[in-house]
């Protein structure tokens, strides 16, 4: 029993010794941060501060990018996260409770703002220990206006955070240009608005700003404490950008874009408008697009539609190529508009270059007229003239084969194919090497204006909005391939394709406008067998066009890729669709005042009865008329009309020789026209339909005799060139079955032959 108290006694001590160790440890350590204020070498009132002391981030505004006037194309704008709070545990007592206090009546009247039903609201509102609940995907992205309408219902608990979000108020507008911006989770957790392609993205570092923040004091509840000092260190904004684009004309572009998207439905389409005395891009625009502010278009399986294509696809022009080949051959010299050469063939070795009707050609004419009919062979002969080593300058000058350093990103630099004698030959009429838009453009920038070619821009300047000091885009002039005197003159031959009797781009006439220009029509090559594919559909089409021709003040660059072509619809048709409406409602809105139509002077027609055929022809000729002769004798023995008759510039006189009757080439002609050779030969036309002759019956050349059958079939004047492109395409169809070279011949053929 004794040995029992003696052990009791024992633990009772120790017991009290750690208990009074303890007591006098926690006394010292109080009285020590009582006396010292410290704890851990830390002052206790900065750490007591720390837990009432809150920061706030004052977002920094993302700059704006405007049009050139100053109107908005994409901007900062927030949207809100709708939240209700559920829980009563700070706001029990209060007399405004910030809870949802009426769980039934909140969820019907959120019911009727969201998508989501009052059920389900309901399930949501009645989650136990939480603190607060969100709405899933039917309460993000609220507007503002939708947020101030639920904020009027005055629900108690109900909530919203704001997010800031990218808003282009113009939908579909120069989408891959301007790319777009979304919200991003950074390294550090946070998320912010970050550009995630086209200028967005390149310009991210500029129209980012940087956030400032601001501390203040709280009590318990997170209120901000009476007389609470704060600290702020203010938001810098990031730069606006203001670009070149003029927002009329890129409407008018994006219209009609989405207009003749939807009729013939392309691969894909790109068109720009420049100022060619700056190299100002005043529109710029592609199919396949999307509206960056919805997204709508932009798909993971659609790769077109990420690419700024007039920037970063490499292509082969096809015979817009002409245009600096002309421009090169005129420069150097050899250039002969009323110089003759043989059409319908030129061969490079063994391998035979076709004109695109079959190869038959329009026997010996000018090279003026082979321009207009856009005639390989008359470009063949004019490079043997200049010699390939000097094109190649030509080409290099221009810009080909190297990036013109536009401040975008991707951008392709196309190749030049210069290798072998035949390569040589196609370049020149825009086969095999590959170009970009920008370089297109960059070159007949030289041609448009005094032969300086000015570098294609997109961005006017920057302004600091903090500091509004302002740093601005100069022209630059990239070189000067031409002399002044050689761009006039290119320009003039160029109006004679518009405007010209045998022109192949008398669609992309404008009344009261002249347009200098050049159309084009390239082979795709098939990325899976390395040849070129086949089908009338299987091409680009393209026309650029400059406008007013004398003194260009706007070009514009169409491609169409792929149509998808019904019955006598031509590709060509479906450019002229894209460029008509734009370059003409452009023109008007910068004021251009359509050119005054110059009178035609009347020519007195002489006799030219017991002349020479050359002779007569020489002063019909000299006359501005346009001789037309039926027979292959020496002498003329008649014509239409008489002596003392007057024409007007322009008109044609049919002289009958002493030989065989022989019929002309009567294509394009009006019904009139033809009944002057049906009336000097004494045999009667048969017409099918009314306007201009598009097929006769009988071939150019023919001999005529009282049996002969003349049937000319007509079509009016809207569809004449459409059907002369359409015949053509179906000639190069002919060819390509059986030498696979046709108008835009390419090494890809020639190769796998």
């Amino acid at each position: 029993m004794k040995r029992r108290r003696g052990n009791m006694r024992r633990g009772a001590l120790v017991l009290f010794v750690f208990f009074a160790t303890l007591f006098l440890i926690l006394t010292g350590r109080f009285l020590y941060l009582q006396i010292t204020g410290e704890a851990n070498g830390e002052p206790l009132a900065a750490e007591a501060a720390k837990q009432h002391l809150k920061t706030e981030k004052i977002e920094a505004k993302r700059g704006s990018i405007l049009d050139q006037k100053g109107e908005v194309i994409a901007e900062d704008s927030s949207t809100y996260t709708l939240f209700a709070v559920v829980s009563d545990k700070f706001s029990k007592t209060s007399k405004e409770p910030n809870y949802v206090v009426d769980k039934d009546k909140t969820a019907e009247v959120l019911a009727k703002y969201i998508s989501i039903s009052k059920a389900d609201i309901l399930d949501r509102l009645d989650k136990k220990e939480v603190y607060q609940v969100e709405f899933g995907k039917a309460g993000k992205n609220l507007s503002v206006e939708l947020k101030n309408k639920i904020e009027k219902e005055k629900l108690p608990g109900i909530n919203f955070t704001r997010q800031a979000s990218r808003f282009y108020p113009n939908g579909t507008f120069a989408s891959q240009l301007i790319g777009f911006a979304q919200q991003t989770e950074g390294e550090s957790g946070e998320s912010s608005l970050t550009g995630k392609m086209g200028l967005e993205k390149s310009y991210n570092s500029i129209l980012t700003g940087k956030d400032g923040e601001i501390n203040y004091s709280t009590d318990k509840l997170g209120y901000i404490l009476p007389n609470a000092k704060k600290n702020v260190t203010e938001a810098k904004d990031g730069n606006d950008i203001t670009l070149t684009l003029d927002k009329k004309i890129q409407t008018f572009l994006e219209d009609t874009l989405t207009t003749v998207n939807a009729k013939y439905k392309p691969t894909n389409m790109m068109a720009v408008v420049m100022n060619p005395k700056t190299g100002e891009i005043l529109a710029m625009s592609q199919r396949p697009s999307f509206n960056p502010t919805t997204r709508a278009g932009l798909s993971s399986e659609n790769a077109g539609v990420w690419q700024d294509l007039p920037v970063e696809y490499a292509y082969e022009p096809g015979s817009v190529m002409k245009i600096f080949s002309l421009a090169s051959a005129i420069d150097t010299g050899v250039y002969n508009p009323n110089g003759y050469y043989q059409s319908g063939i030129y061969r490079v070795g063994d391998i035979p270059i076709h004109d695109h009707n079959g190869g038959a050609g329009w026997g010996t004419i000018t090279y003026r007229e082979g321009v207009e009919r856009s005639s390989n062979v008359a470009f063949a002969t004019l490079l043997d003239k200049m010699g390939t080593d000097t094109f190649e300058k030509y080409l290099t000058k221009f810009g080909f084969g190297q990036k013109t350093g536009i401040q975008l990103p991707n951008e392709a630099s196309g190749k030049i194919l210069y290798h072998y004698p035949v390569e040589k030959v196609t370049t020149v009429f825009g086969q095999g090497t590959t170009v970009s838009m920008m370089q297109m453009l960059q070159g007949a920038s030289a041609i448009a204006s005094d032969g300086k070619m000015k570098l294609p821009y997109v961005v006017s300047k920057t302004t600091d909005p903090n500091t509004n000091k302002e740093v601005k885009t100069e022209t630059k002039i990239t070189g000067a391939p031409i002399s002044a005197e050689t761009a006039k003159k290119t320009r003039n031959e160029l109006k004679e394709v518009v405007s010209g009797e045998h022109g192949t781009g008398k669609l992309y006439a404008i009344p009261g406008y002249t347009v200098a220009g050049k159309t084009g029509t390239s082979q795709i090559a098939d990325p899976k067998t390395g040849k070129y594919m086949t089908g009338s559909n299987n091409y680009i089409f393209s026309f650029m066009g400059m406008a007013p021709a004398d003194d260009p003040e706007l070009i514009m660059y169409v491609t169409m890729q792929q149509p998808q072509l019904e019955g006598s619809e031509t590709g060509g048709a479906a450019v002229s669709e894209v460029f008509n409406p734009v370059m003409k409602n452009s023109l008007q809105y910068m004021n251009i005042k359509p050119a005054e139509e110059e009178k035609m002077a009347k020519v007195a027609v002489p006799n030219y009865s017991g002349k020479s055929v050359q002779d007569a022809k020489k002063a019909i000729s000299e006359s501005k008329l346009i001789p037309v002769v039926v027979g292959n004798g020496k002498k003329v023995v008649q014509q239409i009309p008489q002596q003392a008759n007057k024409l007007m510039e322009g008109e044609r006189v049919i002289i009958m020789t002493d030989g065989d009757m022989t019929i002309p080439d009567m294509t394009n002609w009006s019904r009139d026209d033809a009944q002057k050779v049906s009336e000097i030969t004494g045999i009667s036309f048969s017409f099918k339909g009314t306007g201009y002759v598009t097929n006769q019956s009988v071939s150019a050349g023919t001999i005529l005799n009282e049996d002969s059958n003349v049937v000319l079939t007509m079509k009016k004047p809207n569809e004449i060139s459409a059907f002369n492109q359409n015949k053509d395409q179906t000639n190069q169809d002919k060819i390509r079955q059986d030498t696979n070279i046709e108008e835009n011949a390419g090494v890809g053929d020639l190769l796998t032959q």
